[in-house]
């Protein structure tokens, strides 16, 4: 830690926390244990009581809980709780760093909002799951988006239980990177369970198929830095290893084989149908599967 010219160390920013589920309580803890002084409101009291006995200060609501300190941070259940936990409180001059799930335009709205009560805004899309909070090789980070200049002020604070980082100064861009982010695990898991769905009823171990499963899908996941520049120079042809036309020939192999293992398609249908779509609809044959995203976008 450094020291002022005159020796003396100084005093580490004070954080107000609102809202103490799971996440916000990892957080807390993580705050606690750097040294930060620490003032939290939670709609259940039990919560945040539970707290002090590792040094933080309960405030008896959340417009108190707002008055304590000039960071005040959100970790609330949605929106419309962020609204409703902040109906009384004066957040003239405050820093508002909201870590609550929302879509990108409610995150647009409620820097808004935030501007005409007085405040500053900050969005944030937390890519990490409460045990992986205060444990830096854990891989956890945040997203942040809006005010870049309130980014820096507080970078060195909001990194404590997690890395940060900052994707632009549209305050909604936090939350959209978030759950692109996410819907992108979800195409994963959602071929995964089908990948295992094929297995389930041979005499095939799941845990020796595993690491099979997961070699293969690391494999694959840099293909995203290939579809990346395709979208950005609009050459959906340019290094293409396995052209459309030859990956929807393939479609029905994928097909019959759920079939003959009892196995519903239901997973894979609706992306092969995009896949038809698009070799139909004008896409070049000799393209990469980039046009599907095309399709997926309404003008």
């Amino acid at each position: 830690m450094t020291t002022t010219p005159g020796g003396h160390t100084p005093e580490k920013t004070s954080v107000s926390l609102l809202g103490l589920g799971s996440m916000g309580t990892a957080l807390a803890r993580a705050w606690l244990a750097a040294g930060h002084p620490l003032t939290v409101w939670n709609r259940t009291p039990a919560r945040a009581t539970a707290l002090t006995a590792e040094g933080a200060r309960v405030a008896d609501s959340a417009a108190a809980a707002v008055a304590a300190n000039s960071l005040v941070v959100l970790c609330l259940l949605d929106d419309a709780s962020v609204a409703e936990a902040l109906a009384d409180a004066d957040l003239t001059g405050k820093d508002l760093v909201n870590l609550t799930t929302s879509t990108p335009a409610e995150a647009r709205a409620r820097a808004e909002w935030a501007r005409e009560r007085g405040a500053r805004y900050l969005d944030g899309g937390i890519m990490a799951v409460p045990p992986m909070v205060g444990v830096p090789e854990a891989g956890g980070y945040v997203f942040y988006s809006g005010s870049r200049a309130l980014f820096e002020r507080h970078q060195a604070v909001l990194a404590v239980p997690v890395g940060t980082t900052y994707v632009g100064a549209d305050p909604g861009f936090a939350a959209l990177h978030d759950v692109a982010l996410l819907s992108a695990m979800y195409g994963m898991f959602a071929g995964a369970a089908h990948a295992f769905a094929l297995i389930r009823q041979e005499d095939i171990d799941p845990t020796a198929f595993a690491p099979l499963l997961a070699d293969w899908l690391t494999a694959m996941a840099p293909s995203v830095h290939q579809t990346a520049a395709q979208l950005r120079d609009g050459d959906y042809t340019r290094g293409t290893v396995s052209p459309l036309a030859m990956q929807v020939a393939g479609t029905p192999t994928f097909l019959s084989t759920a079939e003959g293992q009892g196995v519903s398609p239901e997973l894979l249908t609706p992306y092969f149908a995009l896949m038809r779509r698009r070799l139909t609809e004008g896409g070049s044959p000799d393209e990469d599967l980039t046009g599907v995203i095309d399709l997926l976008v309404r003008p």
